[in-house]
């Protein structure tokens, strides 16, 4: 996988590095402490956990570390904020070297497993009412995700918009929108009405309703669905963006079974997962154009 390619791995444990705070110095009143296990030997475990979605004691075997100290190092950092801070590194040098492009932006939610349950964890109707949860992603043209929040697999799409457009807000983002794109799982009024309140101009098909005649529906041989075949929808251009960016991140094993069970954590492994996107198209944007940043 991409992400642990050396030319996409380094840039982005600089940046991790950077952000972790500073520890003091270990003290024993005899002097025979153990010795610490370096950062970089963690990170590289709990990068294994999120690429391969293996258990914690694989992962530590993976970096020759133990369970214990990759659980505790993982709780330091997300405690600290390391991986949100990171993500907002990645994100500032994306839009210095590339641009974002949010003339037309996508939002789309994508639920996966959640076996152990926990926070943001509900039962998931697409997969016979097991645990689950979902992420919901606004992306821009290029399908960078610029907005995402999590919640439960129960949790509908329509309700989860609020929360993922505030996270773009508070990158300053959401005001440099033109266009958001829709599916018709948004197409309620309580949805219009939100957008309409942020003065974003937004396109959602009309979802499609049963004919009450039993007029229009599928006949010569094809099923009878009911439908009303006037209501039929054109596909929007602009929707695979995002449907791709959630297939980039069904990539990792944690993000498609999440074993972790506080909402921060499953927050942190996204956020890492979205560094790594990020690292991915600026290291293939560098080796296309050298070191040509855009001239605006």
């Amino acid at each position: 996988m991409l992400a642990l390619a050396r030319s996409v791995f380094e840039p982005v444990w600089e940046m991790f590095e950077a952000r972790i705070p500073p520890r003091p110095a270990p003290f024993h009143p005899l002097g025979c402490h153990r010795r610490r296990v370096p950062d970089r030997e963690c990170f590289v475990g709990i990068c294994a956990r999120l690429v391969t979605g293996c258990s914690w004691d694989v992962a530590g075997v993976l970096s020759r570390t133990s369970e214990s100290t990759l659980r505790r190092r993982f709780r330091e950092w997300v405690t600290a904020g390391v991986f949100d801070a990171t993500v907002e590194e990645a994100l500032e040098a994306y839009n210095t070297v590339v641009g974002f492009r949010l003339d037309d932006v996508a939002v789309d939610a994508s639920q996966h497993k959640a076996p152990t349950g926990g926070e943001a964890a509900g039962p998931n109707f697409w997969d016979r009412s097991k645990l689950g949860w979902k992420w919901s992603l606004l992306t821009d043209t290029a399908g960078i995700p610029v907005g995402w929040s999590i919640d439960a697999a129960n949790r509908s799409d329509a309700k989860m918009l609020p929360a993922t457009l505030d996270a773009t807000a508070r990158r300053g983002l959401l005001v440099e929108v033109g266009c958001l794109h829709l599916d018709k799982g948004y197409s309620y009024q309580p949805v219009r009405l939100e957008c309409a309140s942020r003065g974003l101009e937004v396109q959602i098909p009309t979802r499609l309703r049963r004919s009450k005649t039993g007029a229009g529906r599928f006949s010569k041989g094809r099923r009878h669905f009911g439908w009303n075949t006037a209501s039929k929808m054109v596909p929007d251009p602009h929707r695979w963006q995002v449907e791709r960016t959630n297939s980039w991140l069904t990539n990792f094993g944690q993000m498609r079974r999440n074993t972790d069970r506080s909402r921060a954590h499953r927050h942190a492994q996204l956020s890492l997962a979205i560094t790594f996107i990020i690292a991915v198209k600026l290291v293939k944007h560098a080796k296309r154009y050298g070191a040509i940043t855009r001239p605006y």
